[in-house]
Order: structure tokens, then sequence, then C-alpha cells
């Protein structure tokens, strides 16, 4: 395994991150189990969850993977091996069975916290993320900006004044954000900076060959700010594997479970994903090797979160740690990019 350090901290990370939202609807507890195990034998020492999981989010199955994560560390007492990512969720209407208010307020945070605490089996969460924005904004599938009419305040400053007492708790080490843009990222470092409060640490968002979009504009915050990216999806839902190419049904497929999950079910993905393909066989890779080693060797990467829902699949993608993908094969990655950019927003 290969590990790099999550920004500033003195948390030393595995580049490959466990993904665990499968836990408790594709993969049963025993299954959980027995991928935690493998991939800490294996040196992933990052795992990720949230609250709202397992996916697709429903009342039945909330906190389920929490608290799959949670049965392993007792029966293992693998707590401290492991450097755990949970999340809050934001604002969701259809969310409401989580907490009378879905938002970023102090009674929410702690609330959400406490539960995720328990069902955890532990004291502390090493890195603690928004899930995503309170404010209207264009992630979920949309490319433009669509904020114009949205009754939300500033509260950045507020957010990071919760955080701040609850680092000094103990109950979390770190914060971060997910499905975040440059401009919400820059304005939790202005507060953190001129207020003296907590700075975040991570951000998490898709990023994968069919979706570079975290390439405009929040790159460079990422890396002038220092603020890695865990990136998630960086097999674009199975997509990415090959799989959907072969005209085999595959109905335990996610996209094919949930089809509510659409965004990498185009034409034009699979288009990409043909060429991406033929790449990856003119240089004897796996497409599984050549997605996850693009993403892997992004300067601004902390890590890549991996998701599996069979043994096969979890061992295939920890294994592409060691791909190291050449200049030339960047290079004809960055031609299907230029005839197909991101087809799955």
């Amino acid at each position: 395994m290969k590990y790099t350090t999550l920004p500033n901290t003195d948390l030393k990370v595995s580049k490959i991150c466990l993904g665990t939202m499968t836990f408790g609807e594709q993969n049963s507890e025993t299954d959980g189990h027995q991928q935690m195990d493998y991939a800490l034998e294996k040196g992933v020492n990052f795992f990720d969850t949230a609250e709202m999981y397992s996916v697709p989010a429903r009342e039945e199955t909330y906190g389920s993977t929490e608290k799959i994560i949670g049965t392993w560390f007792k029966k293992t007492g693998n707590r401290d091996k492991v450097i755990l990512a949970s999340k809050i969720a934001g604002p969701n209407p259809n969310f409401t069975y989580m907490r009378e208010k879905g938002d970023f307020s102090p009674a929410s945070v702690k609330y959400a916290l406490e539960n995720s605490l328990k069902r955890l089996q532990t004291d502390y969460i090493d890195l603690y993320q928004l899930h995503w924005p309170e404010r209207k904004t264009n992630n979920f599938g949309q490319r433009a900006f669509n904020g114009y009419e949205d009754a939300w305040e500033d509260n950045f400053r507020e957010v990071l004044e919760t955080f701040d007492g609850l680092i000094k708790e103990g109950k979390i080490k770190h914060l971060g954000v997910s499905n975040e843009n440059a401009w919400g990222m820059m304005r939790f470092l202005e507060e953190s900076k001129y207020q003296n409060l907590p700075r975040i640490k991570t951000v998490q968002n898709p990023y994968n060959l069919l979706n570079r979009l975290f390439e405009v504009g929040s790159s460079e915050v990422s890396i002038h700010e220092n603020v890695g990216l865990l990136a998630y999806s960086p097999l674009a839902f199975g997509v990415l594997t090959g799989k959907f190419l072969t005209g085999e049904p595959l109905p335990n497929a996610r996209i094919n479970l949930f089809p509510q999950y659409k965004r990498y079910n185009s034409d034009e993905s699979r288009q990409a994903t043909r060429l991406y393909q033929e790449i990856a066989q003119k240089h004897g890779l796996t497409l599984t090797e050549l997605a996850l080693g693009f993403v892997l060797q992004q300067p601004f990467v902390t890590s890549a979160i991996i998701g599996a829902t069979t043994m096969e699949q979890l061992k295939e993608n920890i294994a592409t740690i060691d791909i190291t993908l050449s200049k030339e094969i960047l290079s004809e990655i960055e031609k299907v990019q230029t005839i197909i950019p991101d087809p799955a927003p």
C-alpha cells in the first residue's frame, strides 16, 4: 500500500480508502466485516462512511453502514488501526426521518454526531465531513450554478464555531467538506484564517475519467490551499470496469438496481468508456487499472474511495495501487477528454 498525509495533519492515510456505502443494502454485515478485514490486511487504513448510508438512502436502512462498522470495531478491537471518516447529511426534504431539521445548526450537528458515535461504537471520528452544502449550488449532476433564488444565509462562521467546540471536546479530530465547490471551499478557508477557527482538511467530490469537473476551479484551490481531494466514484459506479460494454444484462449492478443513479448511464459515457478501454488494452492494462491509476496519480488527490460489492472487485481495486501510467497513456487519455469532455457531470 502507498500512504500520504491527510493535509495539515499528522495522520498517515492509505492512498486507497475503503468506501462502505453498500454495507447494509447490497452487502450484509458479514460481507462488510470481511471487506474491512481484507482491506486492513492489505494496508488500507482509511475507511469512509456517512450517517445516511447505506445507499440508496431510505428510512429502513438509515445508519446501517455505521452500525456494521461499529460491530466490526467491537468484534476486532481495530478502532485504533483505522482513520475513520463519516459525514452529516445536509438539507433534503426526503430525509426528515434523520432529524427534524436537516441543517448544520449547532443542535443538528451535535445530534447527528452523537448518533453516529453510538452507531460506530467509538468515542471520536477522525474526519467529520459536511455531506453537501446547505445552500443551493451545482452538485449532483448539475453543471451550471442554480442558486439564484435561495433563502440560505451565510453561516460559514457559525458552522466552524460549532466544530471548533466539538474538536476541543475530542469528539472529532478534523473537518472536511463533500460535494462542495470552489467558492464554498474558499469561504470556509477564509473564515478559518481570519477567525482562528478549524480549517477544512479535505473535500470529497466525484472524480473519474467520465467526470473531471473538479479540475475546473476546485483543483486550483486544492493545490494552493492544501485541501486534499477524497475522490469518490473513481470507477463511475462500475462503468469504468468495462462490464457494461459486454452486452450482459448484469441485473445486480448498481446502476441497474437503482436506475435513479443515472449519472454514468448515458450514450456519451459508454462511448468514452469504449475509447478508454481501447487505450487500456493497447497498453496491457485492464480498464479498472487505467481508471484508478489515473485518479491516484493526480497531485490534488489525497485518497481514492473505492467501493465493492464482491471480494473479487475489492481485491482488484486495491491491487491497482501499484499501477503507474506513462506520459504516453496520459496523453491518449487527454485526447479522449478533448473529444468527449466530462460526459457524466
